[in-house]
């Protein structure tokens, strides 16, 4: 796998694999009218230009000084079953609900600068993924439309009301997808260097039944003896603590915030029994699935507003694809952070004030009807 195509990667894993790259969500049905109601606007916050705007801090700055943070608890916080699965999440604040979703390889944890801020005027809910945190690390076969599926239930047996869905790196794309079958019950999405791509117009070609009976008995047992011995290998390199902090640093562009807090909340999870076995299971998952879905084919399904809020120095999903997103969708906003591809957790008092912003432009109702 090239270089190029590493758009999206593992917090606790080697960034050579492209887990996001293309999502398998065939047979799913969307639906295109939104009952929110609510008014589409252009966001715009300090200098703007065609509703792009670019905020800054400097690099050196100690981007939490004085914040308060969501208290680490290696028990976690409340669960929910699903699936017969048990889901962590945490819940704070009252009013109208945001729910967050974190990337690939993170948790609810990663979320510690914005839930303590965003719950003072917002009801806030960050749940982890299956497969992540503090999350059963169940066995099954992974696709995004697992993640899309338990987003979509956490939002009627949990919320229970119309609610902002905010996602970074794969849960920008798991809100993505939420939204664009949820009309009724998702009001707006903000994707923080969100993952995904867009379709590749030159198609692929097709194998004659000699190839595919090659591949099935004899090249697909090989492949999958040789990925599971260097996956197993690199997971075990892949959830030292050092190898996390060496991979974290290479994507935070202010590296004050890789502290032992964040990479305990990441390799507290990789210990579970089962967390080698889903590893290779998502990552083999991703390296064959990548030509089902694609950005194109969800955003011309989304009708809700849309909040690119994009660190613009991220190595693994530049500003180009947010740029490219503004584009094909133009009710979306963007808002350009000095960051890398963490930007809630690498400058959180910048996202935060973008969030609210942009959130207090949409003018949301308090007494939403409950679904």
């Amino acid at each position: 796998m090239s270089s190029s195509s590493s758009t999206v990667s593992t917090l606790f894993a080697s960034h050579i694999f492209n887990p996001c790259r293309r999502f398998p969500l065939s047979g799913t049905n969307f639906h295109h009218r939104s009952k929110c109601g609510l008014p589409r606007r252009n966001f715009s916050m300090g200098i703007v230009a065609a509703g792009v705007s670019v905020l800054g801090s400097p690099l050196g700055a100690d981007p939490v000084q004085g914040m308060e943070r969501l208290p680490f608890r290696p028990e976690g916080y409340n669960f929910w079953t699903w699936r017969g699965h048990k889901i962590h999440y945490v819940e704070q604040g009252k009013g109208i609900p945001l729910v967050l979703i974190h990337g690939f390889g993170a948790s609810a944890f990663h979320w510690r600068y914005n839930i303590p801020e965003l719950a003072k005027t917002y009801k806030v809910y960050a749940l982890d993924l299956l497969g992540f945190g503090w999350s059963d690390k169940a066995i099954i076969e992974y696709d995004a439309m697992i993640w899309k599926d338990q987003v979509s239930d956490f939002l009627k047996e949990i919320v229970k009301e119309p609610a902002i869905l905010i996602g970074n790196s794969l849960g920008g794309f798991t809100a993505l997808v939420t939204a664009a079958e949820l009309p009724d019950r998702v009001c707006g999405v903000a994707l923080l260097n969100s993952a995904g791509q867009f379709g590749n117009p030159s198609g692929e070609t097709s194998l004659n039944a000699e190839d595919t009976a090659l591949q099935k008995f004899l090249l697909k047992p090989l492949k999958e003896v040789f990925q599971r011995i260097v996956l197993g290998f690199l997971f075990w390199q892949a959830k030292q603590p050092a190898r996390i902090e060496s991979v974290l640093k290479s994507v935070y562009i202010n590296t004050s915030n890789v502290d032992d807090y964040l990479v305990e909340s990441i390799t507290r999870p990789a210990a579970d029994p089962n967390a080698g076995e889903v590893y290779y299971r998502l990552m083999t998952t991703f390296m064959t699935n990548q030509t089902k879905y694609t950005l194109d084919s969800i955003l011309s399904e989304l009708s809700c507003p849309l909040l690119l809020l994009w660190g613009n120095l991220d190595p693994w999903v530049g500003p180009a694809k947010a740029n490219r997103i503004k584009e094909f969708y133009p009710n979306s906003s963007l808002v350009s952070v000095q960051a890398g591809h963490c930007p809630h957790d690498e400058v959180p008092e910048i996202v935060n004030k973008a969030l609210v912003d942009w959130l207090s432009s949409l003018k949301l109702k308090a007494s939403m009807q409950t679904l």
